[in-house]
């Protein structure tokens, strides 16, 4: 499709206005397959990202919109933990393009409608305006040659350009894959895989972690105590998709 070719583009930051036209062509939906619309038409983001009562340190779905069951037991190092979506039909499949399909034109509108979950959050409407840092979560070296790029830090830089640092945290270990993990070994798979670059950058600072899927929160979590550890006053995460359970 034309838009989806002109959103593969690699066009330079200056090219403000050229950006902000391309951004008003019309394609396919790429989940009903409507036109002209844009990449995710309005009528779909109706239907597959409607506001539902979630954890406000997890993001799992909850019956009120209270604090989970697991939450409560071992409260997370998190202030707020924001999901736009569950993952799920069609999340999964744009993710996976996204990810996997080497497609970053995805970035704009997956990260539009992390905006827009913030802004119907309560209690979050303000959590990217009053952020002095939001970092996006880093990749092991071999998924980033992978890859070819870090889907969290191009959904950090649409969120927050003069805010995403994309330098400071480090992922300093590789690590087993999660998948097949319980909760607790997640944990311990994770210890010692995340650093920062200059922990005196953090100290004092409102920090909002980005990342495109949250499982159980292993990694999530990990980020924030080293966060916590450089003496950051408020830590928060914002991740486009949770799983419906961990």
């Amino acid at each position: 499709m034309f838009r989806q070719l002109l959103d593969r583009m690699a066009l330079p930051a200056g090219r403000a206005p050229l950006r902000a036209l391309l951004a008003r062509v019309p394609s396919r939906c790429a989940v009903c397959h409507a036109w002209p619309a844009q990449r995710l038409c309005a009528d779909c983001l109706d239907r597959f990202a409607p506001a539902v009562p979630r954890c406000p340190t997890c993001a799992l779905r909850t019956p009120q919109g209270g604090p989970c069951a697991a939450c409560r037991r071992a409260p997370p190092p998190l202030d707020a933990c924001v999901a736009a979506v569950d993952y799920a039909f069609p999340w999964s499949g744009c993710i996976a393009e996204f990810k996997f399909g080497g497609d970053p034109g995805w970035a704009a509108p997956l990260a539009a409608v992390m905006a827009a979950a913030v802004a119907r959050t309560p209690g979050a409407p303000g959590l990217l305006d009053a952020a002095d840092l939001v970092l996006p979560m880093p990749l092991a070296d071999a998924r980033l040659r992978e890859r070819g790029f870090n889907q969290s830090l191009l959904l950090a830089r649409r969120l927050a350009p003069d805010r995403c640092d994309a330098r400071l945290l480090l992922r300093v270990r590789s690590t087993a894959p999660q998948h097949g993990l319980d909760r607790a070994a997640r944990r311990t798979n994770l210890r010692g895989a995340f650093a920062l670059a200059d922990p005196a950058r953090a100290a004092g600072r409102r920090v909002v972690l980005v990342d495109d899927v949250m499982t159980s929160g292993a990694s999530v979590f990990g980020v924030a105590a080293v966060l916590r550890a450089a003496g950051a006053a408020h830590v928060a995460a914002l991740v486009l998709a949770r799983t419906p359970d961990d």
